[in-house]
C-alpha cells in the first residue's frame, strides 16, 4: 500500500484521480500541486500528476514525475500502475505489461489493474495470459456480464471453441427465464448468435440447429439469424431445407451473389473451380431462367450464367444481358464483363458480339433484331465497350481507333479521355496518359475520383512535382504531405515513392514507403480500443472476425509492395551508398575503435538534442496557440525534421533493416516469389549461404519454371562453387548440408549447371522472358560466350498468341518484358549496340512507348513538332503549341495527344 495521507489531502487526491477521468487536467494539476506543497515527496501524488501531464503532451515532464513518484513508493500499485499507464500511451506495451504485473504483486486482486492488463494481453496476442487474467477477473466479479464474456472470447481465441461454448451456457444458467429486459434484448441476441457461430465452427450443427429454435424469439437480427439457419441446415445435409431458406433470402435480396451460390449448393449444382459437366450446365441455366423470371429487376440473376454457359447459349445470354446496360450508357460494363476474358473462347464471341452491334447500330439505327430505334449515345457507349475490349487483348491500334471515335461523337464524355489516358498508358506512352487524365479531371474539377486518377497518372510518368499540386486541390490547408499523410493515403505514397525510386532519389523513395509501413502499425494499434468496446457492446461476431483480420494484416498487398520497395532501396543504399555516407565512413574507419564509438554516441547524442529542440519549438507555438479549458494542447502538426529522407539513407548498416522488413514478408507472405527472391538478395550480399539456399528452395518449391527462380538457382550454386576449401566447422558444416541437399533439387538432378540452364532454355524456348534469363545465366557461368547469350535474346520471335480465342491477332511479347530485356542489355551485358538494336526492333511492336521511342509516342511527336513544353518538377517534357487554344487541361493543349489518332 502506498503512502497514507490526512483526511484532507486524502480528499484532494480523489479530486485528482477524479479529474483525470473526466479529462479535467488542469484540475487534477492544481490538487496534486496542494498536495505537493506539505508532501512534495509523495509517490501516489508524483505519479498522478505524471500521468495527468503526460495527458497534456508534456511528455518528458511526465516521465521524470512519474519515476521519480515510483522511486519514493516502490510498494505503492498506484504508483506501478500509472508506471504502466505511460508505457501504454507510448504503446510500450511489453514494459507496460510489467508494470501491471508489479502492481498485481502488491494488489492482486485489484479489478481496474487486472483489466488494463487483459487489453494489453489482448493486443499483444498473450492468449494464454488473457484467458488466465479474464478467469482472475471472472472468479472476482461473477455477477458482471462483460467479465463472463471476456472470458467465453479468451478461450475462443485460444483456440478452445468448446470451453467457450461452455462458459456461454454456464452464463445463461445464471439468468432469469425473462431475461433480457427490452433495453438489452439485441446484445443477448449478438450473444446468442456468436453461441451458435461456436457451434457451428465446432461441427456440432444439431446441437446449433437445436439452439436456434429454441432462441429465435430472443434473436434481434433476423437477416443473420436466417442465413446462419440456411448455412448450418445446408451443411447437415437437409438440402430441400435449405433450399426453401435461401429461396426466401432471395425474395429479400436477390442481388446477393451468396444466396444463389447458397442455392446452387442446395440443387448439387456449384463447383468451386467454376467447372461443370454438360448436365450440370443445363440444369443451372434452366434454374436461372426460372430465377429471372422471378427476378426480373435483379442484375445478380442475369450476370451469373455468363460464368458457366457456353458456345451459342453465352452468346445469347451476354447479348441480352448487354444490350440495356448499353443503352443506358452504364461506364462500368467491361469492367463486369472482364472475368470473363480468362474462359477459353469467350474473347472471341464477345468481340464478334461487339462488332456486330457496332455494326447494327451504324447501318440501322437499332441493335440487329430490333425494330427500335436506339438514342445516338448507344454508339458511342459501344465504341467505348470496344475500345476496353482491344486494350485488354494489347491491341492498342484499335483500342485507340474506336476510342477516339467515340470521343469525336461525343466530345464532352469524361469517362472517354480517362479510357483513352489509360489505353495510353498500358501502350507505353505514360506522359500522353498523364494528360489526357489531367484533361479529364479539368471537366469535372469537384470529382475526386478524376483528380486521383490524374495525379497516379502524373506519378507513373514520373511527374512528381505537378502531381504534389494537383493532389492538393483536395487536402486541406493546402498541406497536400501532411493531408495525404493522415488520410493515410498509400496508393498516392506508394506511386510517389516507386517514381521517387526509378529517379534515383532513395531518401523520398524510403520516405514515402516507411510512411505506408507506419500506416499499418497505426491500424494495428487502433484495435486496442475495440477490445473493451466489443465485449461491453457484444459485437462478439464483428470483434473476432475483425481480430482474425488484424492477425493477417501485414499480408495485405500494399504492405506487401511498400516493404518490399524498401527493402530494394536498402539494397541499393548497401551496393551504392551515398557519398555522404561514405565520406563519414572513410573518415570512421581512420580512427581507433574507442574514438569511433566515442563519435558515434556523439552523433546520437546531437540528434536526441535536435529532437528535443524540436519538440520544444512545438510546445512553443502549441503555448502560443492556445491552451484548451482541460488543459491539453490542441493538435499542432510535427516539425518534419528530415522532410527529404537524407537521414534514412545515413543507417549504418542498410542490410540490417532491410532484414527488418524481411522478417515480416516472409511471416507474412510466405507464398510470395518476390519475397524468397529479396531473401535470396540480402542473403547472399550479407554472405548468409544457408538462408540463401533456404530462399532458393522456396523458390523452386513455389514455382520452378519461373525465370526469377532459375537465375537465383544458377546464380547460388556458381557462387558457392568459388568459394574456397571449406576451413572452420562451421564452413565445412554449410558445405555438408549443400552437398546433402543438392541432388533434391530436381533441376540440378545430376547436372552440371551449364546443362541445366540448357534444359531450361529448351523447355521454355519460346518464351521471351525465359530466354533472357538462360541468356544471362550463360553469360555468368561463360563470360567468354557473352555474343552467344545476346544472340539468344535477338534471335527470339514474337508469335502469335495461340488458342487467345480472338478474332484479330495478338502478339505474345508484352511491354513490360520487352522493358525488362532492355535494361538487362544495357546494365547486365553492357552492350550499347545491343540495346541500340533491341531498342529498334521493340519501337516497331510498341510504336506508343516512350521508352523505345516509337513512331506513334507523345515523345517523339513532340520532337517532330519541334514545341516542347518547360519540363515540370522531376517530370517528363509535356507538349505545348506555339500558339496554344482554349483548353481545360491544366497541362495546356493536348495536340500532341491529338496527333496519336488513327487516321
Amino acid at each position: 500500500m502506498g503512502t497514507s495521507l490526512p483526511p484532507k489531502e486524502a480528499n484532494l487526491f480523489k479530486v485528482i484521480v477524479k479529474s483525470y477521468e473526466t479529462k479535467q487536467y488542469k484540475k487534477g494539476l492544481k490538487a496534486a500541486d496542494s498536495i505537493l506543497k506539505k508532501f512534495p515527496e509523495h509517490g501516489e501524488t508524483l505519479s498522478m500528476k505524471g500521468l495527468t501531464l503526460n495527458c497534456m503532451d508534456r511528455k518528458s515532464e511526465a516521465y521524470d514525475l512519474v519515476r521519480r513518484g515510483l522511486k519514493n513508493d516502490l510498494k505503492s500499485h498506484v504508483c506501478w500502475h500509472v508506471y504502466g499507464l505511460l508505457y501504454r500511451s507510448d504503446r510500450e506495451y511489453r514494459e507496460a505489461i510489467k508494470c501491471y504485473r508489479n502492481a498485481l504483486k502488491i494488489d492482486p486482486d485489484n479489478i481496474e489493474i487486472l483489466r488494463d492488463l487483459s487489453l494489453l494481453q489482448v493486443q499483444m496476442r498473450d492468449l494464454i495470459g488473457f484467458v488466465e487474467t479474464r478467469q482472475q477477473l471472472l472468479a472476482l466479479k461473477p455477477n458482471h456480464r462483460m467479465n463472463w464474456i471476456g472470458f467465453a472470447v479468451a478461450h475462443h481465441l485460444n483456440s478452445n471453441a468448446p470451453k467457450a461454448i461452455d462458459i456461454l451456457e454456464a452464463y445463461e444458467g445464471t439468468l432469469e427465464d425473462d431475461y433480457p429486459p427490452e433495453s438489452e434484448r439485441y446484445e443477448h441476441g449478438e450473444m446468442l448468435l456468436y453461441k451458435i457461430s461456436l457451434l457451428e465452427e465446432c461441427g456440432l450443427f444439431d446441437r446449433a440447429l437445436e439452439e436456434m429454435h429454441k432462441k429465435e424469439a430472443k434473436i434481434v437480427d433476423k437477416l443473420a439469424f436466417k442465413e446462419q439457419m440456411a448455412s448450418i441446415v445446408l451443411k447437415l445435409g437437409h438440402f430441400e431445407e435449405a433450399e426453401k431458406m435461401y429461396r426466401f433470402l432471395l425474395v429479400m435480396n436477390p442481388d446477393n451473389y451468396r444466396y444463389f451460390i447458397g442455392l446452387q449448393k442446395c440443387l448439387g449444382l456449384y463447383s468451386d473451380k467454376g467447372e461443370y459437366t454438360s448436365d450440370a450446365i443445363e440444369r443451372l441455366d434452366a434454374l436461372y431462367k426460372s430465377l429471372r423470371d422471378q427476378y426480373s429487376w435483379s442484375s445478380a440473376v442475369k450476370r451469373i450464367p455468363l460464368d458457366f454457359l457456353e458456345g451459342d447459349k453465352f452468346q445469347e445470354a451476354v447479348d441480352n444481358y448487354v444490350r440495356p446496360l448499353l443503352t443506358k450508357g452504364i461506364p462500368s460494363l467491361f469492367s463486369d464483363l472482364s472475368p470473363l476474358y480468362e474462359h477459353i473462347g469467350k474473347a472471341s464471341i464477345l468481340e464478334q458480339l461487339f462488332l456486330h452491334l457496332e455494326d447494327s447500330i451504324r447501318s440501322t439505327g437499332s441493335f440487329p433484331g430490333s425494330s427500335k430505334k436506339e438514342p445516338p449515345s448507344t454508339l458511342m457507349w459501344t465504341l467505348f465497350l470496344l475500345s476496353q475490349h482491344y486494350d485488354r487483348l494489347g491491341q492498342y491500334d484499335l483500342a485507340l481507333a474506336k476510342i477516339d471515335e467515340a470521343i469525336e461523337h461525343t466530345p464532352t464524355v469524361i469517362d472517354l479521355y480517362s479510357i483513352k489516358g489509360r489505353i495510353l498508358e498500358h501502350a507505353g506512352d505514360l506522359p500522353a496518359a498523364a494528360a489526357l487524365a489531367d484533361e479529364a479531371r479539368s471537366m469535372d474539377l469537384a470529382d475526386r475520383y478524376l483528380n486521383s486518377e490524374c495525379v497516379m497518372r502524373m506519378l507513373q510518368a514520373d511527374q512528381v512535382g505537378l502531381a504534389e499540386k494537383t493532389a492538393v486541390l483536395f487536402t486541406k490547408d493546402g498541406d497536400q504531405h501532411n493531408n495525404l499523410h493522415d488520410m493515410q493515403c498509400m496508393w498516392y505514397e506508394l506511386a510517389s515513392g516507386e517514381s521517387y525510386f526509378r529517379q534515383g532519389d532513395l531518401g523520398h523513395a524510403l520516405k514515402n514507403f516507411l510512411a505506408v509501413e507506419k500506416h499499418y502499425s497505426d491500424m494495428t494499434e487502433d484495435q486496442f480500443d475495440f477490445h473493451s468496446y466489443c465485449l461491453r457492446k457484444m459485437t462478439l461476431r464483428a470483434y473476432v472476425s475483425m481480430l482474425k483480420f488484424q492477425n493477417q494484416l501485414h499480408s495485405h498487398e500494399y504492405f506487401h509492395k511498400a516493404a518490399a520497395c524498401a527493402i530494394r532501396c536498402y539494397m541499393k543504399l548497401h551496393d551504392s551508398p551515398s557519398k555522404l555516407t561514405t565520406e563519414e565512413s572513410d573518415e570512421m574507419s581512420k580512427l581507433p575503435p574507442s574514438q569511433r564509438k566515442k563519435m558515434r554516441q556523439k552523433q546520437k547524442k546531437a540528434e536526441a538534442r535536435a529532437k528535443k529542440e524540436a519538440e520544444e519549438r512545438n510546445e512553443e507555438e502549441t503555448t502560443s496557440s492556445g491552451i484548451s479549458k482541460s488543459g491539453k494542447r490542441p493538435n499542432v502538426r510535427l516539425v518534419d525534421l528530415d522532410p527529404h529522407g537524407e537521414k534514412l539513407m545515413q543507417v549504418e548498416d542498410p542490410l540490417l533493416e532491410a532484414t527488418k522488413y524481411l522478417k515480416l514478408l516472409q511471416s507474412n507472405s510466405a507464398n510470395s516469389l518476390e519475397t524468397h527472391i529479396l531473401s535470396f538478395e540480402a542473403n547472399m550480399r550479407k554472405q548468409k549461404i544457408l538462408l540463401a539456399f533456404q530462399a532458393v528452395k522456396q523458390l523452386t518449391k513455389l514455382n520452378e519454371n519461373d525465370p526469377d527462380s532459375h537465375r537465383c538457382l544458377i546464380k547460388f550454386f556458381h557462387k558457392i562453387s568459388s568459394f574456397t576449401s571449406p576451413v572452420s566447422d562451421s564452413e565445412k558444416l554449410i558445405w555438408n548440408v549443400l552437398e546433402a541437399e543438392r541432388p533434391q533439387i530436381s533441376q540440378l538432378n545430376e547436372k552440371s549447371l551449364i546443362e541445366a540452364n540448357k534444359s531450361f532454355l529448351e523447355k521454355h524456348k519460346d518464351s521471351l522472358i525465359h530466354r533472357a534469363a538462360a541468356a544471362e545465366m550463360l553469360y555468368v557461368l561463360e563470360p567468354e560466350k557473352k555474343l552467344e547469350a545476346i544472340k539468344l535474346i535477338e534471335d527470339s520471335k514474337n508469335n502469335i498468341a495461340v488458342g487467345n480465342g480472338t478474332v484479330s491477332p495478338v502478339s505474345v511479347w508484352k511491354l513490360p518484358d520487352c522493358v525488362t530485356v532492355h535494361r538487362l542489355l544495357e546494365t547486365v551485358f553492357d552492350d550499347q549496340g545491343a540495346a541500340s538494336r533491341w531498342k529498334a526492333r521493340c519501337a516497331e511492336y510498341f510504336p506508343y512507348s516512350t521508352h523505345f521511342g516509337g513512331c506513334r509516342s507523345s515523345t517523339l511527336t513532340c520532337t517532330s513538332n519541334n514545341s516542347f513544353k518547360n519540363m515540370p518538377e522531376n517530370g517528363v517534357a509535356a507538349c505545348q503549341d506555339n500558339n496554344p487554344a482554349d483548353s481545360h487541361s491544366l497541362n495546356g493543349a493536348l495536340h500532341a495527344i491529338e496527333d496519336l489518332k488513327i487516321s
